[in-house]
């Protein structure tokens, strides 16, 4: 698809901005806002998009996706192989040859998936393994290339497969960070390497060289979990890592005793350690007033979606929030619009941005819906409208 399929938008007239007043957003030739002013009647001029009164927030940031693993557009595929982290990994190792996992097409069509459900930014984990190489980052950067710049993208490079079982992984995940990524991964140090010491330091020591940040999946629970938390959060201060290390999943805070719950978040909010969370139905929800006292930041993200892990998964963000919020009980209206905030707004920094918002000065990313208010629109999910990403018309 070429870019001349993603018009620019220059004026966005009629809109409700989180809610509030109809109002014209006028957005620049760079696709940044550079207005936000009470609606009045004018001729419709060409980059011209009447928002017909709906309800306006920012562009959805999935902060944690697998993009190039999915296989939606192919057939059925029935779920195989063993129901364990290292089950998964054979079988999707097994399998992603034949269905030809990773590749552009296929990724090209989550993305459309997920942009038609309002998504504008990702963080993107990457597999990066002795079979893939480094293939899998071309193709991610080559399928995001088609959306003309109107898409924001960070990588993870990620070693699914592990990192010191696998001799050769470290030097990719070190060849990853020189070529530009934006973090590394890693994997569940103890259970799928048996040396949490050595995968953690291994991975600080290739971040420190190359100046990238650590994004890391963490599926552990209980008390080993929380030496791990315990190990990262050590490396972070050791380092000065402050603001650059995240935590994917993270189940463990959620099962260990309040009190020491309360006294490890404490200790990742002084060292800027972030979470991100795919609101998993089976455990209880990170707690959003914790997360929030103890001054960590958290965001949304998909996971896979229709992969050789699991067939569910449809690309929408809004319904990962969703998901949130009526698993961990979320009900008051300050409650409900953080959660929407976190899918949006505050999310910023999870795709490397200072600001992310319906305000002036930032990248035109807005999603328009038939809601009364970022509330309602997160108990109903309604379609999205229209999608605009950098300024471009990208769904509508």
């Amino acid at each position: 698809m070429t870019s001349t399929l993603f018009p620019p938008v220059r004026l966005l007239r009629n809109v409700r901005p989180w809610g509030r007043e109809a109002s014209d957003i006028k957005i620049d030739e760079t696709g940044v806002i550079v207005e936000i002013t009470p609606t009045v009647a004018q001729d419709y001029a060409t980059g011209t998009v009447d928002g017909r009164g709906l309800l306006a927030i920012p562009g959805l940031i999935n902060a944690h996706a697998h993009v190039d693993k999915s296989w939606w557009g192919h057939p059925w595929q029935s779920y195989g192989g063993e129901q364990s982290t290292e089950g998964r990994i054979r079988h999707e190792r097994e399998r992603r040859g034949e269905l030809g996992i990773p590749s552009t097409d296929i990724t090209r069509t989550v993305l459309d998936q997920s942009v038609r459900t309002g998504t504008t930014a990702f963080r993107t984990h990457v597999d990066v393994d002795l079979g893939l190489g480094l293939d899998g980052i071309s193709i991610i950067r080559d399928a995001f290339a088609q959306f003309d710049g109107a898409l924001g993208l960070q990588i993870v490079a990620f070693p699914q497969d592990g990192v010191l079982r696998r001799p050769g992984v470290i030097d990719l995940l070190a060849q990853a960070a020189a070529s530009g990524v934006e973090f590394i991964g890693g994997l569940d140090p103890a259970a799928i390497d048996r040396d949490p010491v050595g995968q953690l330091d291994a991975l600080f020591d290739i971040a420190a060289e190359h100046g990238c940040g650590i994004d890391i999946h963490l599926h552990d629970g209980g008390e080993l979990g929380a030496f791990e938390l315990e190990l990262i959060a050590e490396r972070t201060e050791r380092y000065g890592f402050q603001g650059r290390v995240n935590i994917a999943h993270g189940f463990a805070i959620v099962q260990i005793p309040e009190s020491r719950r309360r006294d490890l978040l404490q200790t990742f909010g002084q060292l800027d350690v972030t979470w991100t969370t795919v609101a998993p139905l089976r455990l209880p929800q990170l707690p959003l007033q914790e997360f929030a006292d103890a001054g960590v930041d958290f965001a949304f993200g998909t996971d896979g979606i229709r992969d050789l892990w699991s067939p569910y998964g449809t690309g929408d963000l809004l319904g990962i929030a969703w998901q949130y919020g009526r698993a961990g009980g979320v009900v008051r209206d300050a409650d409900l619009l953080r959660v929407v905030e976190l899918a949006t707004s505050r999310a910023a920094r999870f795709v490397g941005r200072e600001v992310h918002d319906l305000v002036v000065g930032s990248r035109a990313d807005i999603v328009l819906l038939d809601a009364e208010n970022p509330m309602d629109a997160l108990v109903r999910t309604p379609p999205r409208e229209v999608v605009i990403g950098g300024g471009r018309l990208l769904h509508a």
